[in-house]
């Protein structure tokens, strides 16, 4: 039995009220809540617009059809990542291109970006991802963009209130894409969002996920371009206003916890995560890199703590992308990473006789070693 998971969503009984009211409204799919969300989050954000969407899939997704991503357009992005940020690429009609990343952050390198950009001619844009609640090297890779004239989409689906020098994530970018999944750092249910900073970008978004209909129009039956239905409901969006006003709370309590195994895993044969100066980690996963990561993982196991390997498998080298030529490529970083990485919990609501379960746990792994 686990007796510390790796998640453990939480929903408040502020939450359960404003669901109720919903349901009790009758106004149960797309509406007002979402609007009062819509505002709140882009506010938090400190965007001018955001657009509430099903899933952060469908965020990547509709954020990129809003870009104008075409067939045959190139993308760089991360192979190292929840394999949804280049599926997107792909549903747009767009080709994934994948950059190496830094083993320290986990983040595409902008070295090896440059290094793309300068030698192909079809890339359009940037889609960098902040992995694990780190924000990706923004300065540089929007340096990059500028030089060459490219649209940057910020894969902010693990990081909701990370920042760079006091900038929050989804507020550097053309646009950027959040997910509300249960285990994120806060929650939906399940849904999503695109924030920009450009009116035409967004309501190209919001038309997208309403059946291609004039975003600006009164919701009738003309449909001006080719959408789908990523509609986030009034009831995922009531859990939502919750969570955002706790989400402050919830980034302080993983911070905490973040820094007691900084504190006392110091010393142990593992990796803990980096934060370059100036970065606010939020630290969606606390992630090890460690050389006997099954062995590891076993011995956790037996001590009643939890934990998982995000992610096993670059995306790269996944079978679903054996026939994208832009994935036959070495990237040695990106495989290392998938070799030694370990999230072990972080989550807000950890006591502080959990998070001693987990240092004791490792700690007697590595004191067991012969």
């Amino acid at each position: 039995m686990t007796d510390v998971p790796i998640a453990d969503p939480e929903v408040s009984d502020r939450a359960r009220e404003r669901v109720d009211a919903v349901l009790e409204s009758g106004y149960l799919a797309d509406g007002p809540e979402v609007r009062r969300f819509e505002t709140a989050f882009a506010d938090y954000c400190g965007t001018e617009h955001a657009v509430a969407t099903s899933n952060g899939t469908t965020a990547l997704q509709t954020a990129l059809e809003a870009l104008g991503v075409e067939e045959g357009d190139a993308v760089v992005t991360s192979p190292f990542s929840f394999v949804a940020s280049a599926n997107a690429i792909r549903l747009a009609g767009g080709t994934p291109v994948f950059a190496d990343v830094g083993l320290e952050t986990y983040a595409l390198d902008p070295e090896h970006v440059e290094a793309i950009v300068a030698r192909r001619d079809d890339v359009v844009g940037l889609l960098p991802v902040h992995l694990y609640g780190l924000a990706a090297p923004m300065p540089e890779l929007l340096e990059i963009a500028r030089e060459h004239d490219l649209f940057v989409l910020e894969d902010a689906c693990q990081s909701h209130g990370a920042a760079i020098d006091g900038r929050r994530v989804g507020s550097f970018g053309d646009a950027a894409c959040f997910s509300f999944y249960p285990t994120k750092n806060m929650t939906t249910g399940e849904g999503g969002m695109v924030t920009t900073d450009h009116e035409a970008v967004a309501d190209r978004a919001a038309g997208y996920i309403n059946h291609g209909r004039d975003a600006n129009g009164d919701g009738g039956y003309e449909h001006v371009e080719l959408g789908h239905n990523h509609r986030m409901t009034n009831v995922a969006a009531a859990i939502g206003r919750t969570q955002l006003e706790r989400l402050r709370s919830f980034n302080a309590a993983r911070r905490e916890t973040a820094a007691y195994y900084d504190e006392h895993l110091a010393g142990l044969p593992v990796e803990t995560p980096t934060v370059p100066e100036g970065y606010r980690h939020v630290y969606h996963q606390y992630t090890l890199r460690v050389e006997d990561r099954d062995a590891l993982r076993e011995s956790l196991a037996e001590r009643g703590v939890d934990s998982a390997v995000y992610y096993p498998t670059p995306i790269h080298r996944q079978p679903a992308y054996e026939s994208v030529s832009a994935a036959a490529t070495e990237l040695p970083r990106a495989e290392r990473a998938a070799e030694t990485v370990l999230s072990i919990p972080v989550h807000p609501n950890l006591t502080t006789d959990d998070r001693h379960t987990v240092v004791s746990a490792i700690t007697d792994h590595y004191d067991d070693e012969p």
